[in-house]
């Protein structure tokens, strides 16, 4: 089972007055790298938001966007500053007296005045903790959710794509096998013609076939190949929770490799364009897989 790195979860919840949001967008990262903005009140619990979503998605570009309200009276006290209000009183009779106006005051317009009148949040911490990391918990099966169909999709494609590639490699393969044989017929053939002679050294003659062989066989680039798409398809097909995506990058370098020393291996036109094709496709798998977690 494969992940995409892409893809976006929200998540929701009020209650007794407290209103949480919490969304998350990932794009594709080489490591895993989280970005929080939470309201000052809560940031205290960056760290608790950014262990709940490292504990399940392990590579990608995390933005996370937290929204909290805290509407509950709960823990609510509302202080009046009494001092500060008497000044105010004071020397609001004072301007009345020397104007000559109605001293009348209204303690409603008093308490209207900036810091006479604050309130005071004792807010429960390990409730809201708590509250938050359960959002946080259902923004990140969204977002995996989401992931995981993304990464259906990339496996379909994959898939395609490495059974083109397979069906190059018998097709080179069977043209390698053949190659030795008409090496051997057009060498005689050579040989005759310069020579004019029907008899043929047997024991040279095979001598440069075997050097022939030699330098230009594939067989162990290929049974390479075959090798790496058997473990490619082993961990894109597996049931599994750890990341694949370096460890496919690694096999798609190493198949590159050995497509790399196909081609230079090869005198003939039709192995070498088979190489080039199975490069081609081996680039476009690469391309995918640095969406893969």
């Amino acid at each position: 089972m494969i992940k995409s790195m892409t893809g976006y979860g929200k998540s929701v919840l009020n209650n007794e007055n407290r209103e949480y949001q919490i969304e998350l967008k990932s794009v594709n990262h080489r490591y895993l790298d989280i970005s929080i903005k939470l309201p000052r009140t809560i940031s205290y619990l960056e760290e608790d938001i950014k262990k709940e979503i490292s504990s399940v998605i392990k590579r990608g570009k995390i933005d996370v966007f937290v929204t909290f309200e805290n509407n509950s009276q709960e823990g609510r006290d509302v202080k009046i500053n009494k001092e500060l209000a008497k000044i105010y009183i004071s020397q609001l009779r004072e301007l009345a007296q020397e104007e000559n106006i109605n001293e009348h005051i209204d303690i409603v317009e008093v308490v209207k005045f900036p810091d006479v009148l604050t309130m005071k949040i004792n807010q429960d911490d390990e409730k809201i903790k708590k509250e938050i990391v359960n959002t946080t918990k259902q923004a990140v099966i969204k977002l995996s959710e989401m992931k995981i169909i993304e990464g259906e999709r990339i496996l379909l494609d994959l898939t395609k794509r490495v059974d083109y590639i397979e069906k190059k490699i018998m097709e080179i393969s069977q043209k390698s096998t053949r190659l030795i044989q008409e090496y051997v017929v057009k060498l005689e053939k050579r040989i005759k013609e310069i020579r004019d002679i029907e008899d043929l050294d047997k024991s040279r003659l095979a001598q440069e076939v075997v050097i022939y062989a030699d330098k230009s066989s594939i067989e162990e680039e290929i049974t390479r190949l075959k090798s790496h798409i058997f473990q490619f398809r082993k961990l894109v097909n597996e049931n599994q929770n750890e990341t694949v995506g370096k460890k496919l990058d690694f096999i798609i370098q190493e198949m590159n490799r050995e497509t790399n020393t196909i081609c230079s291996k090869s005198g003939d036109i039709e192995i070498t364009n088979g190489a080039i094709e199975i490069k081609t496709a081996i680039e476009d798998i690469r391309e995918q897989i640095q969406n893969i977690e």
